[in-house]
């Protein structure tokens, strides 16, 4: 597919449509420190008839006066500290074609071909950019990507939403949150928790990888969408569940993760004996007392933890019991602790994130992400959402993304990136809902 670029801008707020903030920066949260220091993207895919260009543009320009901050650039104040400013420096807004139909099997299984759908940040300090690409058809795709430690999924959801709705002509319903008391550390500090080796860790034991090797296990990884129908999920759910001496079944999230947890396991062929860890992305919105808005940024993550040979010889309800008591634990008092752990010595001295890494393979871990609460089909600039909603091309071995499927059906997709080796075997235990029952 030859994507043709006809003109790359910048887009600026368009700032008498809404009083300016008086402020020249916003701080970083020790949550937005503590994630990814790297930039998202997403594909969004438009059914014909589809908006002129001029019309997406000018609700843009209207919704980055609402969301300065999405308008600015990341940087450190006078003081050292990482920030947003404020500058209106404006967002990246690149307009291409290809000269054919939009081909949907590129929008089934990923491939190198979706980086081309959206901008690829290289040497840009842009917070977003975005690239709008039409077809002979009359489809149309907007490829979008982010800073992650500007926002959170929730975060992104919430201003892509409002973009559409200011382009749609039919108002805002709540505007960006941006105080930040909530993250403010107590006095005197009460580290309830230990959060070394979780969020952060020494730079001593960081891992670099240098380019060759980055590449050369590129090469080696595959990154395959599969599809759970909502009938399977719901078998999943019922027998991750039978085992629970609780009222309430576990979560359908909790399930499908804990099975592809055992999966992945088994594909990887890993020694008995090995030790593996899933981080999973938790929203502290929810935990936050008093509640966050639904633009506040908090994401930090839950860390079970098993020996291969007790997840693969233990069934699906035990490797499910893991991942939701490992969670449950993630709650308020674990947020407020890491906010004083950070403000007392993490962020100074031998400490960094622990995503503060460039490795190419998580093995024996794995990192799972969720987008399953996203309101991505509400992205509507006035002629229907998206027919399909996906993450871009990323090979990043063991890194589990999870999206509502575009499907009539329903259910879910997960981007799974794995070895090619290893693939066989995935895809043979891949839909046996409980595949290795206890010795």
């Amino acid at each position: 597919m030859n994507v043709m670029v006809e003109r790359s801008r910048i887009i600026k707020p368009l700032n008498d449509t809404t009083s300016h903030l008086a402020a020249t920066h916003i701080p970083l949260s020790v949550f937005d420190k503590v994630t990814f220091d790297a930039h998202i993207a997403a594909i969004y895919a438009y059914h014909p008839p589809t908006p002129p260009t001029c019309v997406i543009e000018l609700g843009l320009q209207k919704t980055l006066a609402i969301y300065p901050e999405m308008a600015g650039r990341l940087g450190k104040d006078e003081n050292g500290n990482f920030v947003i400013f404020l500058n209106d420096k404006g967002v990246r807004f690149i307009e291409a074609k290809v000269e054919s139909a939009l081909d949907h099997s590129i929008l089934l299984k990923p491939s190198p071909v979706l980086l081309t759908l959206h901008p690829t940040f290289k040497d840009e300090d842009d917070v977003i950019q975005i690239q709008i690409t039409r077809f002979t058809c009359g489809s149309m795709v907007i490829g979008f990507g982010i800073h992650d430690q500007v926002a959170d999924g929730r975060s992104v959801s919430s201003f892509l939403v409002a973009w559409g709705r200011v382009t749609r002509e039919v108002g805002v319903n709540s505007l960006p949150f941006r105080d930040r008391t909530v993250d403010t550390p107590r006095s005197p500090p009460f580290m309830e928790y230990e959060h070394e080796d979780s969020e952060f860790m020494s730079k001593r034991v960081k891992i670099e990888y240098l380019l060759d090797e980055t590449l050369q296990i590129q090469k080696d990884v595959v990154v395959e969408n599969f599809h759970f129908t909502q009938e399977f999920l719901t078998k999943l759910k019922a027998i991750a569940s039978s085992k629970n001496v609780q009222d309430k079944p576990y979560s359908t999230f909790q399930s499908l993760v804990a099975h592809l947890w055992r999966v992945m396991t088994r594909a990887r062929n890993l020694h008995g004996s090995e030790t593996t860890l899933i981080r999973i992305a938790i929203d502290g919105h929810m935990r936050l007392i008093p509640r966050a808005s639904d633009e506040h940024f908090g994401v930090l993550w839950a860390l079970p933890t098993a020996k291969v040979e007790d997840l693969l010889c233990e069934s699906l309800p035990h490797a499910t019991k893991l991942i939701h008591d490992a969670i449950i634990k993630v709650k308020k008092d674990y947020f407020r602790s890491i906010v004083d752990f950070a403000d007392d010595e993490a962020i100074e001295g031998d400490l960094i994130p622990t995503t503060n890494t460039n490795k190419p393979i998580f093995l024996p871990d794995l990192e799972v992400e969720s987008w399953l609460s996203f309101p991505a089909h509400n992205l509507d600039f006035g002629t229907g959402g998206p027919f399909s909603f996906m993450p871009s091309f990323y090979s990043v071995e063991g890194m589990i993304l999870l999206v509502p499927s575009s499907t009539r059906e329903g259910g879910i997709d997960a981007f799974i990136p794995l070895l090619k080796d290893n693939l066989p075997t995935f895809r043979k235990f891949c839909y046996a809902i409980d595949f290795m029952q206890p010795h």
